[in-house]
């Protein structure tokens, strides 16, 4: 091995992470997936004990784990109206003119919640999601709720897991046998 000098070398620790709840954010990015008609939106906490999270996240880890999806096809256009509508609120005299390139430094309100998810091991773990998006004013005022945990269903149960099996049954006690 080579000869290291470990003198000025600060050791590893961890982050702390956010938690569920209500964040002023800021989209870092917003790039037009045209052929699946949806934006992919990255974001970052812009205030608080978690802002630039991502940032210092990508730079440590190479992994930016703030984002979501808007999708604008003609079903789902309610609910990207109402995301436009909170990024206008929060944003004065800022008006959406279908440039998903004008919404890179605007600010929104996003409320996270916590799911699990099945790790590539097979253990469970947790990872944030966007569960609502709402203006900065809305954020402010407390008016959100924090969604409760998105469980896995116990169907989905792995030899690694967490969960209970179900017993199946012996051969004998099924009829068609």
């Amino acid at each position: 091995m080579k000869d290291l000098n470990l003198a000025n070398v600060q050791e590893a620790q961890d982050f702390e992470r956010p938690v569920p709840g209500g964040y002023i954010c800021s989209i870092t990015s917003a790039e037009d997936v045209a052929d699946k008609e949806y934006l992919k939106i990255e974001y970052d906490f812009a205030e608080g004990k978690f802002k630039n999270y991502y940032r210092e996240l990508y730079e440590a880890k190479s992994f930016w784990g703030g984002s979501f999806v808007k999708s604008y096809k003609e079903k789902a256009l309610p609910f990207f109206k109402g995301f436009i509508t909170a990024v206008e609120k929060s944003n004065k005299e800022f008006t959406f003119n279908n440039d998903e390139t004008a919404l890179k430094r605007k600010s929104v309100g996003l409320v996270l919640g916590e799911e699990e998810y099945e790790a590539k091991d097979g253990t469970i773990k947790t990872r944030l999601y966007v569960d609502q998006i709402r203006s900065v004013d809305a954020i402010k005022k407390g008016d959100f709720k924090i969604p409760e945990l998105k469980k896995l269903p116990a169907t989905f149960a792995t030899p690694n897991s967490n969960y209970e099996s179900v017993p199946l049954p012996d051969d004998k006690d099924l009829p068609f046998f």
